[in-house]
């Protein structure tokens, strides 16, 4: 019996430090709910997209996380909103993909900060 209550301690004391530390990990509701939510875009998605696109879907969600993501959300809110006429096949994905890559294209820019030497021959005679 000393085993048992020793293990409990501990597990209430873990239980104290994470939610001291603020460890969202630790709650079984929140993990639940990610879970779900989780489980919820891919039911959309598996009803939005056809067998190529999700497999090319996929293969983006490994290399560019975050454009994924981002693809995810559109393909999500359109559906939401019935702007889908049906099943969006990999030519159409290819074109979602096109549109949100040019709405979060970086722009770069490169600015040259030239420094002014003082030379004695432009300086003027007054």
């Amino acid at each position: 019996m000393a085993d048992e209550e020793l293990q409990a301690l501990r597990q209430q004391r873990l239980a104290e430090l994470q939610a001291k530390h603020g460890d969202p990990s630790s709650d079984p509701s929140q993990q639940e709910a990610k879970q779900r939510e989780a489980e919820i875009r891919n039911t959309i998605l598996a009803q939005v997209l056809d067998q190529a696109a999700r497999a090319r879907l996929s293969n983006l969600a490994l290399v560019k996380p975050d454009k994924a993501k981002a693809v995810e959300n559109y393909l999500i809110q359109m559906a939401r909103f019935g702007q889908l006429g049906g099943k969006v096949s990999e030519q159409g994905l290819i074109e979602i993909l096109e549109k949100v890559s040019q709405q979060t294209e970086k722009k770069t820019t490169v600015k040259f900060n030239r420094r002014k030497v003082l030379d004695s021959d432009e300086e003027d005679d007054y």
